[in-house]
């Protein structure tokens, strides 16, 4: 297993949409001492579990000799359950943030023995996890620091991912179904992807996404020659957004594109799509940190999420960083990876570790 992840066995596993994901398992791995207090990490959008790591160190606040940590895997992401490990031939589900975190709470306290978390916290889509936790165990952690994300994913940002959706789903000549409605392949077997079908429909998802997984001002001022070492756009474009997307399987992405698209942390019980009840139901400390660039997680709207919590529940601070959604990981601006840190040592500190 490459990485020296471990696998939880889930069994048959009822999704919120009524649908069963069969012998699904969730992919994890540990830094620490399981004595100490308990940090949940999820991962991000096609980040395989070690893509967490640079955020881990003695070096860090979240240091592994006092706390210890815990990555799991969103489904689809290629290590846990998802269409590229999934029975040949069958169809994949639709996943939800609510599945994710549901699994994640069964590998936390059935197989880990955990009863309270210190701290769950995550960047992009690990921070929508983090918001799902807060909301549907409110009473089970002390902190929560979601970076880059949000606990609800807006229009704007659904309109990008559709962006993402119909350009995969164009190389199979395939509309897509449809804003927030999942391209899997519903009782029909699972697409098959042409060597051809898959360099073409990867590099293009990669040159969609160049455009906004940085800032303008990312852009403009060439900070991809300083930090990448490209001699000029286009080759940044092919060695950094090419390169990513081509490491992916184009059913994986597909499968996280609808958990990120449908991310809402209202749409639970007892909230039942009311998102200022869901905000107010939050009870760990909040520390909530966009990116004054981001393209899709703008500070605005972390600055709806903390009004609508309860008083003296959250708190907002705003990257101060050209990067855009890069600003909070994963890792590659040294000057941001150290305002994260400083901030999160900061909070833990304020609230008593």
């Amino acid at each position: 297993m490459g990485e020296g992840y471990k696998i939880h066995k889930l069994g048959d596993w009822e999704l919120q949409s009524g649908e069963i994901l069969p012998d699904a398992f969730i992919a994890y791995s540990t830094y620490g001492n399981p004595r100490s207090p308990a940090i949940v990490y999820p991962t991000w959008f096609s980040g395989s579990i070690s893509d967490n790591s640079w955020l881990i160190g003695e070096d860090k606040t979240l240091d592994p000799r006092k706390y210890f940590i815990i990555i799991p895997a969103l489904f689809g992401n290629g290590q846990s359950s998802s269409p590229s490990n999934h029975p040949s031939g069958s169809s994949f589900p639709s996943c939800g943030f609510y599945d994710n975190v549901r699994a994640q709470h069964n590998l936390v306290t059935r197989h880990l023995r955990i009863s309270h978390l210190r701290a769950v916290t995550g960047w992009s889509m690990g921070a929508g996890q983090t918001y799902q936790w807060a909301t549907m165990y409110p009473d089970f952690m002390d902190l929560i620091v979601p970076f880059c994300g949000a606990a609800k994913t807006s229009m704007h940002n659904q309109v990008f991912l559709e962006s993402l959706k119909a350009t995969l789903l164009a190389v199979k000549k395939t509309p897509s179904p449809g804003n927030c409605n999942s391209a899997g392949t519903g009782q029909n077997p699972r697409r098959t992807w042409t060597e051809e079908e898959n360099n073409v429909g990867l590099r293009s998802f990669g040159r969609v996404y160049a455009g906004w997984g940085f800032s303008q001002a990312f852009y403009r001022e060439r900070l991809f020659v300083k930090y990448f070492r490209c001699k000029d756009l286009e080759s940044f474009l092919v060695s950094f957004w090419e390169e990513w997307a081509l490491s992916k399987d184009p059913e994986n992405l597909l499968v996280m594109l609808h958990t990120w698209q449908t991310g809402d942390c209202s749409q639970q019980a007892p909230y039942n799509g009311d998102f200022e009840m869901a905000m107010q139901g939050i009870k760990a400390k909040a520390l909530v940190l966009p990116c004054r660039t981001d393209l899709y997680f703008p500070p605005e709207d972390s600055e709806i999420e903390v009004t609508n919590m309860m008083e003296g529940v959250g708190r907002l601070d705003v990257f101060p960083s050209t990067w855009g959604h890069w600003a909070g990981g994963p890792g590659d601006s040294g000057e941001d990876v150290e305002w994260l840190d400083a901030k999160v040592a900061e909070f833990f500190a304020e609230h008593g570790q």
